[in-house]
């Protein structure tokens, strides 16, 4: 392995510039003097562009700028000590401290988890303290390397010159008042170590201790992500509250156990990127912040997280719940058939957007120019302009160029529904792979079941071929051109040659039992399409409930209204549990607690929207009275939806998309119908059961105890 620092990588007391800017781009230039960097352009773009997202100074007088560059050739490290300090963008004033990590776009996991461990290195202040008071930059070396673990063991066993950053050092972030204030100050004197709280039986009488989970990510995963858990876990410390941290960064990252977020009061997102399988913490009041705001402020972060525990009206995690899977709970290794599922809910987590895009956009383009629009598009678009409209009228030029934008958005569907499958099977490697197979669905006529086959053999392809331990030459071209050329090859190729004609085969037929559906039978259709909606509110049935509507919403045309009748009944029976949730939390008020209470205020709104999460903190409290009255609502709605030959042009929208709904006065007594019916077995099924009576239980014990007086 390569050396990360060298004594030619580090600056010491120079004037490298009066602004942030200038000292990155003397930084990068010393890594490209150095051989590290094939050009310094595109080396100070990607710098200046992840500085740009989020400011890199923090508290100490410390800055750590950091990027991936194809135009790195090894992971690099390069120190400066400036003689004067710089403002970076902490709230404590210019840094005169700066690392600046370089890592090329492959960098292997080894070198990864060395630079994530020396970001968690900076949060100690004897570390800090050390580079400060070195003499040469010899010295800087040797303590980054001590820091690392990468440094040769003496051999009398003693500790070699200032250890700064050895394991034994104290875990506490600097702070203003720990900055030397000379520069030949001697280091801070080591503190004992300090480990996560174990976890024993508390001594009887003492308060419950407090559990927060947190999860920290930034845009390149290798400094602030490892920073932000530091600073969180070390002020949970000294405020007495049990933390655990999940880092997504570049070095890997361990799911936090189903059992730990089960217990825990809040949750903290400490993030700049989205939260990977954030429905694990679905009903879970939660903080939300830039990751940096981990490190500034991790004390002020976990004080607002307790606080919305508190809080009946704070945010709370939205998605499914139960999302983490039995054999995650149970200590032991994702199955494969719990790895494929998800893979596949990620899919379709993506694909929404491009269908509810493209839908809206045709919708639109309905209701300005007609529904023929759909058969002279071309015609307008490629015959006219909007400044010469020949033959055509401005109302269908523009309903024209509405519906080839939701045409062509909609032509992503499958592409966007495979690479995303494949995603979250191998991660960015499986995305081309992915995405090409989803087009030759496409191509093929396989429709969604062919993305779906495709994604799946994409990713799996992609995950295979990573699992090898390679060279590190021929490692860093594996994710980048090797494997998404043979998982393109094994996927796209077995759809062309023998998977994607049998499917076609199976799609079209379906199409034609649809299009032939009438009376009883679509009827049965819409039941079943409703319930399946109600089950799991927002989970793996309703979302193959909604993906099989929204699917094939693009075959829809002016004489086959199949797909669009289908999609009106998912979105009228999606609507119905958390509008029902509200309606009974407001006519039945002595069932429900106060926070029960407040949140079916909320869901009103939700419901309108078509948002089924919206009753998921009522399934959470009580899924054997919720979900089957919502599966029951649901099936109603459904069914009375497609036999009145409702239709939806659009993929989403609730109420919001009435102007794109046909028989739109159906839609909504389909809703209504379904929501009275889903309400009313729900309360009385908690009147059967006595919940009236527990909530009055629950009721007076809390006005008692906000009664007791407190002692100091």
């Amino acid at each position: 392995m390569s050396e990360l620092i060298t004594p030619d990588l580090v600056s010491l007391d120079q004037d490298l510039g009066g602004d942030k800017e200038t000292v990155i781009g003397q930084l990068a230039a010393l890594v490209q003097r150095t051989g590290r960097a094939e050009q310094l352009d595109g080396l100070l773009a990607d710098a200046i562009a992840r500085e740009n997202k989020t400011a890199t100074g923090i508290p100490g007088g410390i800055a750590i700028p950091h990027c991936r560059s194809a135009a790195v050739t090894e992971p690099t490290l390069v120190m400066a000590r400036l003689a004067e300090g710089v403002p970076w963008g902490a709230k404590d004033g210019p840094a005169d401290i700066v690392f600046f990590i370089a890592a090329p776009e492959g960098a292997d996991q080894t070198h990864l988890k060395l630079l994530a461990k020396l970001a968690r290195s900076l949060m100690k202040k004897d570390f800090v303290a050390s580079l400060r008071s070195a003499r040469s930059e010899q010295e800087i070396v040797r303590i980054v390397d001590d820091a690392l673990g990468l440094s040769p063991a003496p051999e009398d066993g003693a500790a070699a010159g200032a250890t700064a950053g050895s394991t034994a050092a104290a875990a506490v972030p600097a702070s203003v008042e720990s900055r030397p204030g000379a520069q030949d100050a001697p280091p801070a004197a080591a503190e004992p170590a300090r480990s996560a709280p174990a976890e024993h039986a508390p001594d009887a009488g003492a308060p419950a201790r407090r559990r927060v989970v947190a999860v920290t990510a930034c845009p390149t995963g290798i400094a602030h992500t490892y920073m932000a858990a530091d600073g969180l876990t070390y002020a949970a410390e000294e405020m007495g509250v049990d933390l655990q941290v999940e880092t997504q960064g570049s070095a890997g990252f361990t799911k936090l156990d189903p059992a730990t977020i089960a217990a825990a009061d809040a949750v903290i997102f400490a993030t700049d990127v989205d939260v990977r399988d954030r429905s694990r913490f679905a009903g879970k009041p939660y903080v939300a912040s830039p990751v940096k705001r981990g490190i500034d402020e991790p004390r002020v972060m976990i004080e607002e997280a307790l606080a919305n525990a508190e809080n009946p009206n704070a945010k709370r995690v939205q998605g499914a719940a139960g999302g983490a899977d039995e054999a995650e709970a149970s200590g032991g290794r994702e199955g494969w058939g719990t790895r494929i599922r998800k893979a596949v809910m990620t899919g379709v987590s993506y694909m929404i957007p491009f269908v509810a895009a493209g839908g809206l956009l045709m919708a639109f383009g309905f209701m300005v120019a007609g529904a023929d629009i759909a058969n002279i598009a071309d015609d307008v678009l490629t015959g006219s302009t909007i400044w010469n409209l020949g033959e055509f009228t401005l109302a269908q030029y523009i309903g024209a160029v509405l519906f080839k934008m939701g045409n062509l958005a909609m032509s992503l569907l499958v592409p966007a529904l495979a690479g995303y499958i494949a995603y979250g099977l191998a991660d960015r490697p499986g995305i081309a792979p992915g995405f090409a197979a989803g087009l030759v669905a496409n191509f093929m006529g396989a429709g969604f079941l062919g993305g779906i086959v495709g994604g799946l053999l994409a990713g799996l392809a992609a995950y295979w071929l990573a699992q090898p331990r390679l060279p590190r030459w021929l490692g860093s071209l594996m994710p980048v051109v090797i494997i998404p050329l043979l998982a393109t090859i094994f996927s796209a190729g077995l759809l062309l040659l023998v998977l994607g004609g049998p499917i076609a085969t199976f799609m079209a037929w379906l199409t034609e039992v649809l299009n032939g559906m009438t009376g009883a039978s679509a009827l049965a259709l819409g039941a079943i399409l409703g319930l399946m909606m109600g089950a799991d509110l927002g989970g793996p049935i309703n979302k193959v409930a909604y993906t099989f509507a929204a699917a094939g919403l693009g075959a829809a045309t002016a004489v086959n209204t199949a797909p669009q009748e289908i999609m009106a009944a998912v979105i009228a029976a999606g609507m119905v549990p958390p509008l029902a949730m509200a309606l009974a939390s407001t006519v039945a008020k002595r069932y429900f607690t106060v926070a029960e209470q407040e949140n079916g205020k909320a869901a009103w709104l939700l419901g309108a929207s078509f948002i089924s999460e919206g009753a998921i903190p009522f399934a959470a409290a009580d899924p054997l009275r919720v979900l089957p009255a919502s599966m029951v609502g649901g099936a109603v709605a459904g069914a009375i939806s497609m036999a009145t030959g409702v239709t939806s042009a659009a993929p989403h929208g609730g109420v919001w998309i009435l102007p794109v709904i046909g028989n739109p006065l159906m839609f909504l007594l389909s809703v209504v119908v379904g929501t009275v019916v889903t309400a009313g077995i729900v309360v009385a099924l908690k009147h059967v059961g006595g919940a009236h009576g527990r909530v009055a239980d629950a009721t007076r014990s809390r006005e008692d105890a906000a009664a007791v007086p407190t002692t100091a």
